[in-house]
């Protein structure tokens, strides 16, 4: 029972954070350090309960990638939308396959990683704030057919996400206002390159600390896997209109409390 609670709250964490701009990596390590979950199977765990997130963006766009594969074969449109999914991935894969290792090693360290993580959410939060304010009129109005050189920057952005602490989602938003994507229209592109990026980075990932899961850990899994996939398809479902009225800076605001509350913890010796 104590295990199911622990699926249960992880899969709560990284439903509501992976898709919104606070750093779900960062938020997974600090909630298995606050339960003490330290050591390989829960990490292991969290890899996998992100499918459960992945998943949860298919249904919500199921629509948008039954057109686009049904119409490969024949639609321009179709074509220009895989096309700009998969140009906007590639400067994360190259990067990623590369950091991958240094990085896994670096958050396995909570001595170094809690403290980097602190100061990642304060220094995006405040990077948020600010650079709202400086994001052009908008000029491209449709996450669905962006030009490919604007996605490939898109996906240039997306590579800052790799530090930890920081976010996919606020890399990939906020470099799209300021590169003059509308910001709904960035939130929606966004959601698109989660898909095989997740897929790619939990694969990657599973190769490694998969040997730490064992049958045992199968209704665990299965349980954070449903609750990530429930939470995190309510957050996607809201996410868009909500940042559309009231933009990135709430998110700001909260990585900044954040980042000063774990400081804080780390200063009284948790």
């Amino acid at each position: 029972m104590h295990d199911l609670l622990n699926a249960v709250l992880l899969g709560i964490v990284e439903g509501l954070t992976e898709f919104i701009p606070v750093s779900s990596t960062g938020h997974l390590l600090v909630a298995e350090r606050f339960l003490d979950l330290p050591g390989e199977r829960w990490d292991a765990f969290t890899v996998v309960i992100q499918l459960g997130a992945i998943l949860a963006v298919v249904a919500v766009y199921w629509r948008k990638f039954r057109d686009v594969l049904v119409g490969l074969p024949s639609s321009p449109d179709a074509r220009r939308f895989a096309a700009s999914v998969i140009v906007a991935c590639i400067p994360a894969v190259v990067v990623g396959l590369f950091a991958a290792k240094y990085i896994n090693a670096f958050l396995l360290d909570p001595a170094r990683a809690a403290p980097f993580i602190a100061v990642s959410w304060i220094v995006g939060g405040i990077l948020i704030l600010l650079l709202e304010r400086m994001a052009p009129e908008p000029r491209y109005l449709d996450g669905d057919r962006l030009p490919l050189m604007k996605a490939f920057q898109i996906g240039l952005c997306q590579v800052v996400s790799l530090i930890p602490g920081t976010s996919r989602s606020g890399s990939t938003i906020l470099g799209g206002e300021l590169l003059g994507v509308e910001r709904r229209a960035a939130t929606a592109f966004t959601f698109y390159l989660a898909i095989p990026i997740m897929v790619g980075a939990t694969i990657l990932e599973l190769r490694h600390k998969a040997s730490a899961l064992t049958r045992a850990d199968t209704l665990n899994i299965a349980v954070g896997f449903v609750v990530s996939f429930i939470v995190a398809y309510a957050v996607i479902r809201g996410f868009i209109a909500f940042v559309g009225r009231y933009g990135l800076k709430p998110f700001g605001w909260y990585r900044i409390a954040a980042g000063a509350a774990l400081i804080a913890a780390l200063a009284l010796g948790w």
